[in-house]
């Protein structure tokens, strides 16, 4: 499954290592989800990252490891209907890649989360885990 990271979500990841941005991060692998976000998210990481505690650059470093960059999609083919958000070509390219995009921006997404977008699912990282678990598709203990 393709994953789609939002800035929102690994700067949480960066921030703690214990919430479910980083588990999902953490699991990646086992799970066989390849984590894929782009420039433009990765842009707004390096920004932001300076706001985050101590130790957050040290693990943006091995969680930048984990993570697929593929290309920014700045236009959709389909129509779209929403309120002007500097975050559509998050979600553009996540359509374009992923099979979910994971996010934390309420600012951006509020109307987007828990739905989908051309098959899209947009969930929290929380909702994301709580949906594999459900689904019995995560594999030893997340």
């Amino acid at each position: 499954m393709n994953v789609f990271l939002d800035s929102s979500v690994l700067l949480a990841a960066c921030g703690s290592a214990a919430g479910a941005s980083r588990s999902v991060i953490d699991a990646a692998s086992a799970q066989g989800w390849s984590l894929l976000t782009s420039s433009y998210v990765l842009a707004e990481v390096e920004t932001n990252l300076a706001a985050l505690p101590a130790g957050s650059s040290d693990s943006w470093a091995l969680l930048r490891a984990k993570l697929q960059a593929v290309p920014d999609v700045l236009t959709f083919e389909w129509p779209t209907v929403f309120a002007p958000a500097r975050d559509r070509p998050i979600l553009f390219t996540a359509a374009a890649w992923a099979d979910v995009l994971l996010t934390l921006d309420r600012r951006d997404f509020a109307d987007l989360l828990g739905t989908s977008f051309y098959g899209l699912a947009i969930l929290k990282p929380g909702d994301f885990l709580q949906r594999e678990r459900t689904a019995g598709r995560l594999i030893g203990r997340v």
